[in-house]
């Protein structure tokens, strides 16, 4: 089938991972929202921010693990845009500083909201963008890419965007971004079990090929089991309402997905390629655990 160069293009974005920066910045808007900080420019814009951000990630990912030879013909993930040969290695390097461009250009105008903290977050994600897999100490090849995601997809994403609103730091904000951060990780974590053969292989060591695919199956539950945590933890301690529960719609795509990732030691020999499918339906958790902690935060509010 011929892929046309602006489906190429989709498909670097890889679009299926784009919630990890869109839920946590409509999670942090929504805690801004329920203490009347709203603010439409800041929210708009922390929420570009975070999608050119995730997308300079990818792109970054495609171009630096093709020059290390991390994606082969042996990949069993999504089609790698480099690797396949549907765009240049110049064309994905290009399109990567574009989008860090556009996304550095976002972050003047929040830097001039909220003033130097912003401006630390913002530096230190771009840096994260490339620095995941590129530079003199790529995080992902040494196993700190999920403290990069749960920092950066979790923390940083969701108590940053409720600063630019409110210019100043929440608690709730915090602790919503704990959860976001756990949920995000686990979009890693299914990638780096499926991948952790090949990764193995090219050196790529992830905390996968370093500990194994038990231990990538615990992760897996233990990056759920904290974000269920987070509402019950903010009802019960923070006054939070009840109705912040909803973000525990986010276990109903998950379901299938822990499924998939424990049939790898259930099942021994199993083909990975079965695990595609719950990269995908675990990045519409995190979407629905975002849209449940906002709207539930909301619902809650006088």
């Amino acid at each position: 089938m011929t892929v046309t160069r602006t489906r190429a293009w989709i498909l670097a974005t890889r679009p299926r991972t784009l919630t990890a920066a869109s839920a946590p910045v409509v999670a942090g808007t929504g805690f801004a929202a329920a203490d009347g900080q709203f603010a439409v420019g800041p929210a708009v814009a922390a929420l570009a921010g975070g999608l050119l951000i995730q997308i300079a990630t990818n792109l970054a990912n495609d171009y630096y693990d093709f020059f290390k030879g991390s994606d082969t013909a042996e990949r069993l993930g999504p089609v790698r845009v480099t690797q396949a040969g549907l765009l240049s290695p110049r064309s994905v390097w290009r399109g990567m500083m574009l989008t860090m461009v556009a996304a550095f250009l976002i972050g003047v105008y929040l830097v001039a909201v909220g003033g130097w903290p912003v401006a630390v977050i913002g530096l230190l994600s771009l840096a994260f963008a490339v620095g995941y897999t590129g530079g003199p100490y790529p995080l992902s090849y040494h196993g700190l890419g999920d403290v990069g995601v749960f920092i950066f997809f979790g923390l940083a994403a969701t108590a940053g965007t409720y600063y630019v609103q409110a210019l100043a730091w929440s608690a709730d904000a915090i602790v919503a971004g704990v959860g976001m951060g756990a949920f995000s990780t686990a979009i890693l974590v299914v990638n780096n079990h499926r991948d952790r053969e090949t990764d193995g292989a090219a050196g790529k060591r992830t905390l996968a090929v370093r500990f194994g695919d038990r231990f990538s199956v615990v992760q897996y539950f233990v990056c759920l089991a904290v974000a269920t945590a987070v509402p019950i933890t903010g009802i019960a301690a923070m006054g939070w309402s009840p109705w912040t529960l909803l973000s525990l719609a986010g276990w109903l795509p998950c379901i299938p997905a822990a499924s998939r990732v424990a049939a790898v030691i259930r099942e021994p020999g199993v083909d990975r390629r079965t695990l595609n499918p719950a990269l995908g339906q675990t990045a519409r958790g995190v979407a629905f655990y975002g849209a449940g902690l906002a709207v539930g935060i909301l619902l809650g509010t006088p």
